[in-house]
């Protein structure tokens, strides 16, 4: 199966939902968003397939949502593409795309829904909560 994160390496969250994938055994593409950047077409098409509005995926904290004005509810998904597309940190990571669907992955464990398959266990968070147990079940 294939697997694309669109990634941010200094994210905590990112970084365990990365780890997640690479041990339940994929290769997965990773996209430093942060790099690379958004095209229009790419985050309406990422977001429709994740069921998000651009106001959802709208990463509101460690941003320059609140300074650029973006964070009043008026403002529309039109602009708040518009500033995603120029500052890509807008946009909250990660996002994960598998045959299984798109999803935002915050929390991580979001990813699991995703992946055909579950990492050996133990695995814990970001945070050090328990995910995969030893017998490689999900806990919670």
């Amino acid at each position: 199966m294939n697997v694309v994160i669109h990634h941010n390496p200094n994210c905590g969250t990112s970084r365990n939902v990365l780890a997640l994938i690479e041990a339940a055994g994929y290769r997965p593409t990773v996209i430093e968003y942060l790099n690379v950047g958004w095209t229009r077409p790419q985050l309406l098409g990422l977001f429709a397939a994740a069921g998000l509005t651009a106001r959802e995926a709208l990463r509101t904290t460690k941003s320059p949502a609140e300074r650029l004005g973006l964070l009043d509810p008026l403002v529309s998904d039109e602009t708040l593409l518009d500033a995603m597309v120029e500052h890509p940190v807008l946009v909250n990571r990660p996002i994960v795309c598998t045959r299984r669907g798109v999803r935002l992955c915050r929390p991580s464990e979001a990813v699991l829904d995703l992946l055909d398959r579950l990492p050996p266990g133990p695995f814990a968070k970001e945070d050090g909560q328990l995910l995969i147990d030893a017998g490689g079940r999900r806990v919670g």
